[in-house]
């Protein structure tokens, strides 16, 4: 039987990031509420297991993606994004705004764009560890990196180009 109170611990400790991560990558609170809790389900269910991996965390959030992509398929949604964020954003915007100008530009970014853009960039993996997560080559990340960057620039200029560190990190 699986230790409840090393799954306990782990699941306060990991759950908040685990949702913030998952509602960036999917663009979808709700959406990610539900595949987050799925998730740590699965990892309860596989407790004995998951506990001797080196990072559960990246495992449950791993599973959360994989559940958000079936989802995504099952319903058929053809996610038209919402419209390019409108052109210029004014000098005088409150942080509200240019929260929700960005949260507009990262769902307009293809989702393994985006699950490129937030793993690497919010959640601080390399390139290395977001290809093994992603199963894909590590130019195949850099590639998506930079065409991710690309676009939330362009989303979010004039007002916001300049803002772009040279690192491009958003």
């Amino acid at each position: 039987m699986p230790d409840p109170a090393a799954f306990d611990d782990f699941y306060l400790a990991t759950r908040e990031l685990t949702l913030r991560q998952l509602t960036a990558m999917t663009a979808d609170r709700e959406l990610a509420a539900d595949v987050v809790q799925e998730a740590y389900e699965r990892a309860w269910r596989r407790w004995r297991r998951v506990s001797t991996l080196e990072q559960p965390q990246a495992w449950v959030r791993t599973v959360a993606w994989r559940v958000a992509v079936s989802h995504y398929r099952r319903t058929a949604v053809a996610r038209r994004l919402l419209p390019r964020v409108a052109e210029g954003a004014t000098a005088g915007q409150s942080a509200s705004d240019e929260r929700l100008d960005v949260e507009h530009a990262l769902r307009a970014l293809a989702p393994e764009r985006r699950r490129a853009l937030v793993l690497h960039d919010l959640c601080g993996l390399t390139v290395a560890e977001v290809a093994a997560e992603t199963g894909v080559a590590e130019g195949t990340v850099k590639s998506r990196l930079s065409r991710a960057r690309a676009q939330i620039a362009e989303a979010l200029q004039p007002g916001y180009a300049a803002d772009v560190p040279d690192g491009g990190r958003i």
